[in-house]
């Protein structure tokens, strides 16, 4: 299964003062199976070690001395370690700090030969005191679920992806072409992009084995907890961690989740979570220029589950629940469509930048105003509304242009593309100029390139 991401990794084999990558994600999102295809298509060699299967190993790595290291492990596996063409992979690699320390030793003494390591909770293990952080000597890739496009490619749709990439402004998608995009969404909806979910209904085509694979995934999330801490209340985690799928697309109360449970105990909980990337805080930005997190409200947020299918699932929807909608803009009150777009524009950013969405809002008895999602394109600052439906009032987008003097907004929906300059009245009279570029939710993954088409006209 094709991913993105290993044009990103292509990219760092060759660059100048490279430094040891370190993938971060959630559990099952594919780092491994991303970093053996990775081996196989620009390396001659793999050198991989687990060291959650392999504890012992660890002791190969014991010497400060990169070359000596290297010896070790040449005589351990009988195998030459050739800078260049050996890709040496460290899998698993938070249950053993020592091995992490040595990243740095690497990257000053044998930066020259190519290192790649992941683990699964990473950020816990990087909270223990005996974990010390090479700072300044790695470098992050950050791995998600998926995308719509990456299951495409994976499904053999490669010219759907094509025509996708190459759409611009001007072109058209014509009405049944429109709806096959529509359908192959509705799909994706439910199987979600955890890669082992897209293998099993990719191979039988089972809807059956694929609710089933998403169970498990759900369930082996859930038997991470007693890894979060040994002081933590696990209940509560799994509350928390049933609530979410529930409470997607609306500003996060703790009340909502329990009302016995006090906020700051939930509070720490979502935390958790969050530092495991089963969730997402999508916090209230207030900002009109970028760094849009540089003003943001930590008390004012909602929340992103890790994948729409795990979602999909978690919730009880399947695919006649998509099918019998009218629009699937609608389904569970458009929180669905919201976690669709949230996720996927969660990882449209560069690749080393860690995963972070905003919103605005504002709170007043009289103008009270949403907009679902804030990004950055560059130098600009994009709102994005998700709406039900073809149409859709678009008001809160409109307060917002004014409020922040910005000349483009998005909309995502169910209707085909156009790029369209308004003008709109204010309920106070105003006349406000803007430009509004519309996009059907499957086009999400260009969503970045074609607003940077807007901007620079």
């Amino acid at each position: 299964m094709h991913r993105f991401a290993l044009e990103d990794i292509k990219a760092w084999k060759t660059k100048p003062n490279r430094k040891p990558l370190v993938i971060r994600g959630a559990r099952q999102v594919g780092k491994t199976y991303l970093v053996r295809m990775s081996a196989g298509k620009y390396f001659d060699h793999l050198m991989e070690i687990n060291f959650e299967r392999d504890p012992e190993l660890a002791s190969l790595f014991a010497s400060k001395n990169p070359d000596k290291i290297v010896q070790m492990l040449e005589l351990q596996f009988d195998c030459p370690v050739r800078p260049g063409e050996t890709l040496l992979f460290l899998d698993e690699i938070q249950a053993t700090p020592q091995v992490f320390a040595s990243l740095r030793y690497f990257y000053e003494e044998l930066p020259e030969l190519h290192i790649i390591a992941a683990g699964s909770l990473l950020e816990f293990a990087i909270e223990e005191p005996v974990f010390s952080m090479p700072v300044g000597r790695i470098e992050y890739l950050h791995l998600g679920p998926m995308q719509l496009e990456e299951f495409l490619i994976a499904a053999g749709k490669e010219n759907l992806v094509a025509f996708l990439q190459e759409f611009t402004f001007g072109d058209s998608i014509p009405g049944p072409l429109h709806d096959r995009f529509m359908d192959l969404l509705r799909i994706f909806l439910v199987i979600g992009g955890m890669p082992e979910s897209i293998a099993v209904y990719l191979k039988n085509k089972s809807w059956q084995e694929c609710e089933s694979i998403k169970h498990s995934l759900l369930a082996t999330f859930e038997d991470d907890f007693n890894k979060y801490g040994k002081m933590f209340k696990h209940q509560r985690l799994q509350l928390l961690f049933r609530k979410i799928p529930l409470l997607v697309g609306a500003k996060f109360k703790y009340v909502n989740v329990d009302r016995n449970e006090r906020s700051a105990e939930l509070a720490k909980a979502l935390t958790m979570l969050c530092q495991a990337r089963v969730a997402y805080r999508v916090y209230h930005s207030s900002r009109s220029g970028i760094p849009l997190g540089a003003t943001l409200n930590e008390k004012i947020f909602k929340v992103l589950f890790l994948d729409i299918g795990l979602m999909s699932t978690a919730t009880g929807l399947n695919l006649l629940d998509y099918e019998k909608a009218e629009d699937i803009m609608t389904v569970n009150a458009g929180a669905v469509c919201e976690q669709f777009i949230g996720q996927h524009l969660l990882f449209l950013r560069q690749f080393y930048l860690k995963p972070e969405i905003y919103y605005w809002v504002r709170e007043k008895k009289t103008s009270s105003a949403e907009v679902d999602y804030v990004i950055a394109a560059g130098t600009s600052v994009i709102p994005i509304e998700v709406k039900a439906g073809k149409s859709g009032t678009l008001k809160s987008l409109h307060l917002f242009l004014r409020e922040k003097h910005r000349p483009l907004g998005v909309r995502f929906n169910s209707d085909t593309p156009s790029l369209l300059d308004l003008k709109t009245t204010l309920p106070d009279g105003q006349n406000i100029p803007y430009r509004l570029l519309s996009l059907p939710l499957y086009m999400v993954g260009q969503a970045l390139r074609l607003i940077r088409l807007c901007t620079s006209e």
